[in-house]
């Protein structure tokens, strides 16, 4: 389970926004359904994350966020020794929903559809 503390104890402050912007970046493939969101490759990379918020809406029990998330993927190859390919990095974007519990920072994480 993700949780997204140091977001959550800035909520209400100028700097919430950078917060969870921060801790998103942190994340990686095995946390945000970047795999899911793929457009133009095959695999997933989380080594160079950009993240940003488009909106944050307070509800009852949770703080809901719309993010975007710009990052690389590779189209695979077969890895043989005399593969003169090299795995060439795309770009790669999607959109998920962030609802962070402002109990307990629990958070949970879902692709939008485009």
């Amino acid at each position: 389970m993700i949780r997204l503390t140091k977001a959550l104890n800035g909520w209400g402050t100028p700097d919430f926004k950078d917060k969870l912007k921060q801790e998103i970046e942190q994340l990686g493939v095995k946390d945000l359904p970047l795999q899911q969101g793929l457009s133009s490759s095959s695999y997933a990379m989380d080594d160079k994350l950009s993240v940003v918020i488009m909106n944050v809406a307070e509800q009852a029990d949770f703080i809901r966020a719309k993010v975007g998330i710009f990052y690389t993927g590779i189209i695979a190859g077969c890895n043989c020794a005399d593969d003169p390919t090299p795995a060439d990095e795309q770009s790669e974007y999607c959109e998920v929903q962030v609802d962070i519990n402002k109990s307990t920072a629990e958070t949970n994480v879902i692709l939008l559809a485009e």
